[in-house]
């Protein structure tokens, strides 16, 4: 059976990727499992200077999910190249950065850092404050995403995904927009943007007062939004957004996506990477799959 993927010219051992922010550096969830058994590692949300992330609270649990403020807490890309980047390559696993930042010039030169070093991808979160268009989210807006996407691949020598926000009207053509600009692949959904309230004190519960939204509540959305953005663009698609078991991931994969990131779930139970990719191996075998490949985008619709 074939289990190897290939995005933007990067070759996986297999579909299963852990999804940013849920994984740290991948060194905490080591003492489990050799990280080599999965696709990738997307490592915690990079930054270009460290930031020390938003005040508790930050994390909130809802019915089927979590809610989080984190605030992009990380220790800057040029530590993560000198210190994390090493150690992470040593597992033989891929590597994806993601970056995140405030204005297209700050995206543009942490392009430019990472693709200098060992880092096989790089993935582009623009589900960030945008400082010079008045805190709109550069995400949100198919033009600005075209216009970031444009300037950062000039900077950018190793493949681009571009991480897509569902918090849009219509996601296709923010999807449109980034192909249309030159990413590489896309990854989505990130988190739907969410509050909780404590009815005690009458105020949200996290410091910021919404959060992103994520974990199984979430799925239903993304897998339509993946199915949706795979019938628009033909560059290769990374689908996340409440994954915790073998079967959500072949949802993904039938909608339209080449390779799946596993997120929330890894809060939950430390494997759930290898318990992913194991239902996925259990399910190739049961309908004699040869290649995994053959399954992407294999959704039968009705009507």
């Amino acid at each position: 059976m074939n289990l190897k993927v290939n995005i933007a010219g990067v070759e996986l051992e297999n579909p299963v990727i852990t999804a940013s922010g849920t994984f740290g550096f991948g060194f905490e969830y080591g003492n489990f499992y050799d990280l080599n058994k999965i696709g990738g590692v997307c490592v915690k949300g990079l930054t270009l200077k460290p930031r020390q992330g938003n005040p508790p609270i930050r994390i909130a649990e809802t019915p089927s999910g979590i809610l989080n403020s984190v605030g992009l807490q990380n220790p800057g890309v040029e530590y993560y190249i000198n210190h994390e980047l090493p150690r992470l390559k040593a597992t033989g696993t891929k590597a994806i950065a993601n970056i995140s930042g405030n204005t297209i010039e700050e995206y543009c030169k942490m392009a430019e850092i990472v693709s200098a070093s060992d880092t096989d991808l790089i993935e582009m979160n623009i589900s960030c404050p945008n400082v010079k268009q008045g805190g709109v989210a550069f995400g949100t807006d198919p033009k600005t995403v075209g216009e970031i996407t444009k300037a950062v691949k000039k900077n950018c020598l190793k493949p681009l995904i571009v991480k897509l926000s569902p918090n849009v009207t219509d996601i296709t053509e923010t999807a449109k927009a980034a192909e249309a600009a030159g990413a590489d692949a896309l990854s989505l959904i990130n988190t739907i943007t969410g509050m909780v309230i404590d009815i005690h004190t009458k105020r949200p519960v996290l410091h910021n007062n919404i959060g992103g939204l994520s974990g199984p509540a979430v799925k239903p959305v993304a897998v339509r939004m993946v199915w949706q953005v795979a019938n628009s663009v033909k560059i290769p698609i990374i689908g996340m957004g409440g994954i915790s078991s073998g079967a959500d991931a072949i949802e993904f994969i039938l909608a339209g996506a080449s390779a799946i990131a596993v997120g929330t779930y890894n809060f939950v139970d430390p494997y759930a990477c290898i318990k992913v990719l194991d239902g996925i191996t259990e399910y190739c075998e049961k309908y004699n799959i040869a290649d995994v490949n053959e399954l992407v985008g294999g959704a039968i619709m009705n009507g």
